[in-house]
């Protein structure tokens, strides 16, 4: 079979939680991505130049690391965490009805900063709940789950465009026109573009605007986005966590399986416990507060900062290129037409779903740490030949599918080993986490003032530097790991140590004893 059977009967004996935090994580993708292609729209809805949409998003995003953060929080019972995922999924779809009715750019970014909270909090609480699932089998579901992002960031795009106005408002030129109408298809906000559209940060013209329907966009999203909310609070129901709607006697199906859960239940409070003595997966300011962390080895300290930086390197790439794939395509030497640079970042988030979903099976295959190799060497290689045939166009669309492929599994692959290295103590998940939304946040702005700089050909060169970087820091992991690797097993010899010679001692007593009595 190419399942093993005890994966199956996990997944089968945790579908109802698994089911859920996937779904979660699909209109995270949804979410994460909607906003681009709209935002021309939204300029033009809140009569705000292109500037101030930009510091708009910038506040989502500084919000999403925040909630990433300060997530692990709502770990310590299952109630807290099902409950913080009903009111961040609730809380995304109320932002979304209501961003139509946003015509200020001030209460526009209040709300984007609202629902990137709330996205910040899925994110962690899903990865952390599938990992103390899972445990040592957590690497396919993990990819799994990162594949619904993928997947949701690349539907989202389609439920837009059909609702998206073509000429836009103010009195841009014609080519200026069709820059912006591209600029749309982009899944994430670039300054450049913003520099060559516009020269002089033209303002709203009202005799000029044509009419939005954008806002139906907006509340199909929040439709689309309510059925999760809805599985969270049933799944609370089905776990009895809700104290006015108790649920039924348990089902007669699972006699066996019910006692097996209960006997685990028990089991888990007491990891649970041990877990919060031992730092847990805790927010990160928890963690760097615990003081049962006085004693630790260097290298359980470098592994999460090791792991957390090649993430932000990583993860710093994936929104560099995404956002400024674009700008690149249509600039010089290669000057693609803008309608058809318009695809690039497309293609680049349907490799990352590809991806994803092709690291499902890979990752029960092969360990993660082979995975990580494979995949950071190809991203370089990548890169490397991106900048060799820096004027080939149809070298640059399939380098930007293979750049998306090779990079959409590293996140999940080095969530699963960095906690397979800690035992599943440390509080990996939340400094991964937290540091991919940092890296893809701070790229963002330093790529973008480099490109806009220094001119285009710095966006490979930096992504190049960028990569590089990341392999140079796994590779400091790697001689990390075996650090602690053997600074566990000389723990375990000294132990071994310690109790041998206690056997000895009892030994010889019960010898000596033994001919005491002989002789009498």
């Amino acid at each position: 079979m190419f399942v093993d059977e005890r994966i199956v009967t996990l997944f089968k004996r945790n579908a109802h939680h698994t089911l859920t935090y996937w779904s979660v994580f699909f209109s995270f993708g949804l979410c994460i991505a909607f906003l681009g292609p709209t935002i021309l729209d939204l300029q033009c809805q809140t009569k705000s130049t292109l500037s101030q949409i930009t510091w708009v998003f910038f506040a989502q995003q500084f919000c999403l690391l925040i909630g990433s953060s300060i997530g692990g929080i709502f770990k310590r019972t299952l109630f807290s965490a099902l409950a913080a995922l009903f009111v961040s999924a609730l809380t995304i779809s109320v932002i979304f009805a209501i961003i139509p009715l946003c015509n200020n750019v001030l209460v526009l970014a209040v709300a984007m900063a609202v629902s990137g909270f709330a996205m910040g909090i899925i994110d962690t609480i899903a990865n952390i709940q599938l990992v103390s699932i899972y445990q040592r089998d957590s690497a396919v579901f993990l990819q799994a789950l990162h594949f619904f992002i993928g997947f949701g960031a690349l539907v989202s795009p389609l439920i837009a465009d059909p609702f998206l106005s073509e000429m836009g408002c103010g009195n841009h030129t014609e080519n200026g026109t069709e820059i912006m109408h591209h600029f749309r298809n982009m899944l994430r906000n670039s300054p450049i573009a913003e520099h060559n559209i516009t020269q002089s940060n033209l303002p709203y013209h009202e005799g000029e605007k044509e009419e939005s329907t954008v806002h139906y966009a907006f509340w199909i999203m929040a439709l689309i986005n309510l059925p999760v909310p809805v599985a969270v609070l049933f799944l609370m129901y089905r776990e009895q966590l809700i104290p006015c709607c108790p649920s039924g006697t348990p089902r007669l199906l699972d006699k066996d399986e019910l006692a097996m859960e209960n006997q685990q239940g028990a089991e888990g409070s007491d990891m649970e416990q041990k877990e919060h003595e031992a730092g847990g997966h805790g927010n990160i300011f928890s963690c760097c507060q615990n003081d049962n962390l006085r004693g630790l080895p260097v290298s359980f300290f470098m592994i999460h900062i090791l792991g957390g930086m090649v993430l932000f390197m990583t993860d710093g790439i994936v929104g560099a290129y995404a956002g400024f794939v674009y700008t690149y395509g249509v600039s010089p030497p290669i000057s693609l037409p803008n309608k058809t640079a318009g695809y690039l970042a497309s293609i680049f988030w349907a490799a990352i779903t590809a991806g994803r979903l092709l690291s499902i099976p890979l990752s029960y295959r092969f360990q993660p740490v082979r995975l990580l190799m494979f995949n950071l060497a190809g991203a370089i290689v990548t890169v490397l030949m991106l900048l060799i045939f820096y004027t080939s166009s149809t070298f640059l669309f399939a380098g930007t599918f293979f750049c998306g492929l090779f990079l959409s599994s590293i996140f999940p692959c080095m969530l699963a080993y960095t906690e397979d290295i800690l035992d599943y103590q440390g509080c990996a998940t939340s400094v991964l986490v937290t540091s991919a939304g940092m890296g893809e946040m701070v790229m963002q702005v330093l790529v973008g003032s480099i490109i806009q700089a220094q001119g285009s050909y710095s966006f490979l060169l930096c992504g190049m530097i960028i990569a590089c970087l990341g392999f140079i820091l796994f590779i400091g992991l790697l001689l990390f790991h075996r650090m602690h690797r053997n600074y566990l097993t000389g723990t375990t010899k000294k132990s071994a140590m310690v109790e041998e010679p206690a056997t000895e001692q009892n030994g010889s007593a019960k010898t000596e004893q033994k001919e005491e009595t002989e002789i009498s």
